[in-house]
């Protein structure tokens, strides 16, 4: 009877310890398994990092391929075409000294302000196409010394202030050309249709919102007016940026508003 009790006892222990080296296997395969998952999942991890590292330099390459043209295209339209309008003017002006018909005189009068015009235009295409000119600091100096140069030789004065603009703050090229086309254009309807004598131009920054205000002293905007061409291409244009085109206009003047998130 002991005996029995003996070997029992044994194949007890036996099973017992089977089983334990049962339940280590299962914990090793377990164990095992999980490294090897986590080893993948690096693997994975540091080919997607790579991934869209190399996504990265290659973006970083195109953008400064852009940049490059846009470089190269600027310097070419400020050797020839600006060369080409320079020589056209001299020519007018020497044309204009020997001509004594009146008649003559004012078609040349014509094209010498065609002239000035297109190198005016150029000069807006030259400034939008440097990428060195993609901050806010410098579309406010540029959008001032515009307002100032376009409105001196009329009636309005112009008043212009910055509030809590940082300089470096970054842009993109669609930002400065819509905003200044924008601008632009609120300028030449106050020159126009106002009959203001004051503008007061205001370049505004809060955090990540940039505004610019444009108020007038006229006669404000006759309501069968706001939804006229000109509006409609400014709220168009700041549309485009994700951003607002708000115009308050009563008999006292007008207030533009264009707002976007830098």
């Amino acid at each position: 009877m002991t005996q029995i009790q003996d070997d029992m006892k044994l194949a007890y222990i036996v099973a017992i310890a089977i089983m334990m080296l049962f339940v280590l296997f299962i914990i090793f395969v377990v164990i095992t398994y999980n490294r090897k998952q986590l080893l993948y999942l690096k693997e994975q991890q540091l080919k997607e990092a790579e991934h869209q590292n190399q996504l990265l330099q290659k973006e970083l390459e195109k953008q400064k391929s852009i940049e490059q043209e846009r470089e190269r295209i600027s310097h070419d339209m400020h050797d020839d075409l600006g060369a080409g309008i320079s020589a056209l003017k001299l020519q007018a002006e020497f044309l204009k000294q020997r001509a004594e018909d009146i008649d003559l005189q004012n078609d040349i009068d014509e094209l010498l302000k065609t002239s000035e015009e297109m190198n005016i235009s150029m000069r807006e295409m030259l400034w939008s196409l440097n990428s060195g000119n993609d901050t806010l600091g410098s579309f406010t100096e540029y959008a001032i010394q515009y307002a100032d140069n376009f409105l001196k030789k009329t009636k309005i004065k112009l008043s212009c202030e910055s509030v809590d603009i940082i300089s470096e703050t970054s842009v993109s090229t669609e930002q400065r050309r819509n905003l200044f086309l924008c601008l632009k254009e609120a300028l030449n309807n106050a020159y126009k249709h106002s009959e203001a004598d004051y503008l007061k131009l205001s370049f505004i920054q809060n955090v990540n919102v940039f505004t610019i205000e444009i108020s007038d002293n006229g006669k404000g905007i006759p309501k069968e007016y706001q939804e006229g061409n000109g509006l409609r291409n400014m709220k168009r244009r700041m549309h485009k940026l994700n951003g607002n085109c708000d115009i308050l206009s009563e008999n006292t003047g007008t207030r533009l508003l264009f707002k976007m998130t830098l």
